[in-house]
């Protein structure tokens, strides 16, 4: 298991994100209410670059007319066809046997580090 160091703390503000190589893979590194976060660049569907879509959140249950938004900033959606991904999980919203593969983040002294299993 290595880490590789890909940023420091300070590249990423809160509510935004990064896309750094790794070992020949593209990973979106997220800054999700400052909790760090890693995610596969492509989507399942057709490959597409995941982490060039919209960030976004969910709406939850409400009245009519009324709508109550959650999960702000922690869903990000395909830009070729709206497919939904949770940051934290890479699992797809409309069917849990989908996702994106995620990695683990480390922190330590002001670095944002990817842990790759080799």
């Amino acid at each position: 298991m290595a880490v590789h160091r890909v940023a420091r703390t300070e590249d990423i503000p809160e509510n935004t994100h990064l896309i750094v190589e790794v070992d020949n893979r593209s990973i979106g590194v997220y800054n999700v209410k400052g909790q760090y976060y890693a995610i596969h660049n492509r989507c399942p569907h057709q490959g597409a670059e995941l982490c060039k879509g919209t960030r976004c959140g969910t709406t939850l249950d409400s009245e009519v007319y009324q709508f109550i938004y959650g999960r702000d900033q922690e869903i990000v959606r395909c830009p070729w066809h709206g497919w939904e991904f949770d940051i934290k999980t890479g699992r797809s919203l409309f069917n849990e046997k989908i996702r994106t593969r995620s990695y683990p983040v480390l922190v330590e002294d002001g670095f944002i580090g990817i842990v790759l299993a080799h």
